[in-house]
């Protein structure tokens, strides 16, 4: 009898009707049976029967390879966006795009059990800080503040979490993975699902829609003017696809890149007996001084040899070579 009335419910509400607010009423019953159907009904509103049943295998699988050798091609469903230089290049289509700011932060997925880096490593978070997340994919960045990357970094990275660090850190999200509906039913999903569970350091990375260059260019200067690194435009119907994908585009008033560090040249002047410049070489094999965006901190303590880095530029020479070249941070994969 329960098995005909549940699969009655699971028609009615559909794979589309990810998240309602009015079933989340019985989440504090004592009927376990209540609790165990609100679960299933969620589950199956999020994601599709064939997508669920080949994201549990593969995840099963990657249990038992070490951390390291995970990757989120075969583990994690990441949507992965394509760089644009000048709002122009999207001209009359500015109005198909939700756009929000691109944090400073670490690309963390949550596949409903555990915390990963973009590579697929695990994230060592505290317990409490994920003990009330829910039981289906979600992506987004953690994040302390603007400017605030090293110290951010430094915490999420430690195999032994420090909770003093990780109250100061926000997990916001941009996507739920794998779930039906296009991206602006996403967000309205992710929206709810932060209303309903109510965790502090759980928000959602705000949307807005806007029509012209000129608006997205000066959204681009306000977040930059606030030490913001960019915007993120996602087609507001595009379904969810994982990957590279041309319906999201980042765009930033810089290129970046990553380089590698050759040779510690030595400073003079102010800078005696610190670091002067880096010798650093490029992916391509192309190799220049980096000389400018350390602090006294770095150059008294600079990048080892054979170490990665990432480098801010404005455009390239002739040669290929980067202009205005400036250092950003040490380079981590995840």
């Amino acid at each position: 009898m329960f098995f005909h009335r549940f699969q009655s419910v699971l028609s009615t509400l559909g794979r589309k009707q990810y998240f309602k607010a009015e079933l989340l009423k019985g989440c504090n019953s004592t009927m376990p049976m209540r609790r165990l159907l609100l679960s299933s009904i969620l589950t199956v509103g999020v994601i599709s029967g064939k997508v669920f049943a080949a994201s549990s295998q593969t995840s099963e699988a990657s249990e038992e390879l070490p951390a390291s050798k995970k990757t989120f091609n075969s583990t994690l469903a990441l949507v992965l966006p394509k760089t644009i230089s000048f709002a122009k290049e999207i001209e009359g289509e500015i109005a198909s795009f939700l756009i929000s700011e691109k944090l400073d932060g670490v690309r963390a997925y949550w596949d409903g059990k555990q915390l990963y880096f973009r590579s697929g490593r695990i994230i060592n978070a505290p317990k409490w800080f994920v003990e009330k997340f829910p039981d289906h994919p979600m992506d987004g960045e953690l994040w302390i503040g603007r400017a605030q990357f090293e110290a951010l970094s430094g915490a999420v990275r430690r195999q032994i979490p420090q909770d003093e660090e990780w109250r100061k850190i926000h997990y916001c999200l941009f996507e739920l993975p794998l779930a039906n509906g296009d991206f602006r039913t996403r967000v309205a999903a992710l929206e709810k699902l932060v209303h309903v569970v109510r965790i502090p350091w759980l928000s959602v990375i705000p949307q807005e829609h806007l029509s012209t260059v000129e608006q997205l260019e000066t959204k681009l200067k306000q977040i930059v003017l606030r030490k913001g690194e960019g915007l993120v435009l996602h087609k507001s119907d595009a379904l969810f696809q994982s990957g590279r994908s041309a319906e999201v585009l980042k765009l930033k008033p810089q290129h970046d890149a990553e380089a590698k560090v050759i040779a510690i040249l030595p400073g003079r002047g102010k800078y005696d007996g610190m670091m002067g410049a880096l010798l650093v070489e490029t992916k391509g094999g192309q190799r220049f001084k980096l000389g400018t965006g350390f602090d006294d901190a770095i150059r008294k303590n600079p990048p080892p040899v054979g170490s990665l880095l990432t480098y801010r530029y404005r455009d390239l020479t002739g040669n290929g070579l980067p202009k205005f070249a400036s250092f950003i941070r040490v380079f981590h994969p995840e």
